[in-house]
């Protein structure tokens, strides 16, 4: 797929974002994954990512199917031809997260689909949203008073934000999350899976950096940018964020790029489920509903077995692999 032929995606799914776009697959083709692509006969569009697991094979569509999820009959076709490929390429399962909100009538849609829900997440299901259409005023009223308080207090401390793609810039990003991994108790992306977003997402992706007046480093951030959404999809930070408001200026600087470059929406990607104490990322839930926007929940992502005796494996193995890490 060329990038006119996404552009005509983005014009009928306003919804997608990098993970069905062509860096995407491009990425994965890097790290020698099969790819997979088709628009169903003008009547949707799915980016299919082949992965080969110690546990089963099995095809992966985040963000995806895009397709007019009103018209029943027309996704009925769609998932079959799903399958389909799914059994060509010898997977045990399919596994999607669709771009819908988790309310009961997708989900009873899901389960007539004959899907099931998955034993592990696929891209962010609880997230917030901001619209960048919006003034900056606007967006700086919609804040919560002490993320306004903490913007303007790093404004006030001299810190300062930095944006580069070189590869200098994503190595030290590197380092700085697996410091942060360590400290935190999470796996980081691997140096070769952050080189091949490089790559495939040049000129649509970069680090940025907050320093201090002396030019220690406090945060990190690495945004994606994808049809109408920019993506806050990694993040680390030094033991200097702990007393300093860091991450505070590193995503208003991100948001005001964004707002420049015409971007819609910013997806903060990833806060803890409600009344979840314990979840991975209930200690940044709060620091990103600071920033106000729409608290969105997507559906969970679902599984279309295709052979279940092989689906079986996977799903103890992961099940037992959610609760481990606290997702």
């Amino acid at each position: 797929m060329n990038e006119t032929e996404w552009k005509k995606i983005l014009e009928a799914y306003s919804e997608a974002n990098f993970l069905q776009s062509p860096a995407y697959g491009q990425m994965n083709e890097i790290l020698g994954c099969k790819v997979v692509t088709d628009d169903f006969g003008g009547k949707g569009w799915a980016l299919m990512v082949v992965r080969d697991a110690k546990r089963g094979r099995y095809l992966e569509i985040p963000c995806g199917p895009l397709c007019n999820y009103t018209d029943e009959a027309n996704v009925q076709e769609i998932f079959a031809k799903i399958a389909e490929t799914g059994r060509r390429e010898k997977c045990v399962f399919v596994r999607v997260r669709p771009q819908l909100r988790a309310e009961e009538a997708n989900l009873a849609l899901l389960r007539r689909l004959g899907l099931k829900v998955a034993p592990m997440h696929l891209a962010a299901e609880h997230t917030v949203m901001l619209d960048l259409t919006r003034s900056e005023d606007e967006l700086l009223a919609d804040m919560r008073r002490q993320t306004r308080y903490e913007v303007r207090r790093a404004e006030k401390l001299g810190l300062y934000v930095t944006k580069g793609d070189s590869e200098a810039d994503f190595k030290e990003f590197h380092a700085a999350q697996v410091a942060t991994a360590r400290r935190q108790g999470f796996v980081p992306p691997s140096e070769k899976v952050l080189m091949a977003e490089r790559e495939a997402f040049r000129g649509n992706i970069w680090i940025y950096k907050v320093l201090t007046p002396e030019r220690a480093p406090v945060a990190y951030g690495l945004i994606i940018r994808g049809g109408r959404e920019g993506d806050y999809y990694e993040a680390a930070s030094t033991d200097l964020n702990r007393k300093l408001p860091g991450a505070y200026a590193l995503l208003w600087r991100v948001i005001q790029d964004l707002k420049k470059a015409g971007v819609e929406r910013f997806n903060l990607w990833g806060i803890a489920p409600p009344r979840q104490p314990d979840h991975r990322y209930a200690g940044v839930t709060t620091f990103k509903t600071g920033f106000g926007g729409e608290v969105v929940e997507f559906v969970p992502a679902h599984d279309l077995v295709l052979s279940r005796m092989g689906y079986l494996k996977d799903f103890v193995v992961e099940a037992a692999r959610r609760k481990r890490r606290h997702l």
